[in-house]
């Protein structure tokens, strides 16, 4: 996702300096013409913009904390921008600690996978404030189709989980369904164009039915692990608000059987693989 997106960046005339833990992932932007840093803290000195787009609330507290943290080289009146689909709770720490260093923190994970990432197709989900998002849309506009102020800082994140939810529940029904069409001797083709067509149809079903029946898992357009982690994070968040996900437990259980069962890279649509055999 970060590749795609420094691509985007790069293709507009942006200047930019790169980091990532495993450095070889950076030098198709270095070869662009991105400046490659040894830490973050470099990589965030000269920035006007600080982007982070990492795995996990873990990953973000290693990117931006500590002597060589993005934190410690972002200078007053920088605004930092997470991208990564973190929980509000990671939101609200980083956001104070930005406040502490004199910086505006926007939260801004965004819909899509990698192949919208590289084409600029994304769709940012942006907390914070509405001002803050205002100086720096030029940035966010380049990579994504739209930019969408979702409320004050958290928002963003809280929406990108709701969001993840929604999004497993429907693999996992639909890789259920898949497993008994198969199963029962029904004509898989016939039976998945009436799912697909009717009204189960969502864009995130059509994808699931050509990823499933193609058995399309590598490379990953979105890994198993990080959907599952998403689903954990929102059934978290929405236990703070008094709302007990139950389907999201259930979608929970089905992801992390495939986890187990070693899918856990692959992308998510191999959920059906476990079902499949038994």
């Amino acid at each position: 996702m970060g590749g795609g997106m420094g691509g985007r960046l790069l293709g507009a005339g942006f200047p930019l300096t790169v980091y990532n833990r495993s450095p070889a992932r950076a030098e198709p932007l270095v070869r662009r013409g991105a400046r490659q840093a040894a830490t973050p803290r470099e990589a965030a000195a000269d920035a006007d913009v600080v982007l982070s787009m990492v795995s996990d609330d873990e990953a973000s507290r290693e990117m931006w904390s500590g002597g060589n943290g993005a934190l410690a080289g972002a200078a007053s009146g920088r605004v930092l921008v997470e991208c990564s689909t973190v929980s509000v709770a990671r939101v609200r720490e980083l956001a104070e600690a930005a406040a502490e260093k004199g910086c505006e923190l926007l939260d801004a994970p965004v819909t899509g996978t990698r192949p919208h990432a590289a084409a600029g197709e994304l769709v940012f989900l942006v907390g914070g404030d509405a001002v803050t998002l205002e100086r720096v849309r030029p940035v966010l506009a380049v990579m994504s189709r739209a930019v969408v102020h979702a409320g004050p800082s958290g928002s963003g994140a809280r929406l990108k989980l709701i969001n993840n939810f929604m999004a497993a529940v429907q693999a996992a029904s639909f890789a259920e369904a898949l497993a008994v069409i198969e199963k029962s001797g029904l004509n898989r083709d016939v039976a998945v164009d009436v799912l697909t067509n009717g009204a189960p149809g969502s864009p995130l079903v059509k994808t699931m039915a050509a990823r499933m029946t193609g058995h399309e898992y590598m490379p990953p357009n979105f890994a198993m692990r990080l959907m599952a982690k998403d689903i954990r994070y929102a059934s978290g968040e929405a236990a703070q608000h008094g709302v007990p996900l139950q389907t999201g437990a259930a979608t929970l259980q089905v992801f992390e059987r495939a986890i187990a069962e070693g899918y856990g890279d692959a992308d998510f649509a191999a959920i059906v693989e476990p079902l499949r055999a038994g």
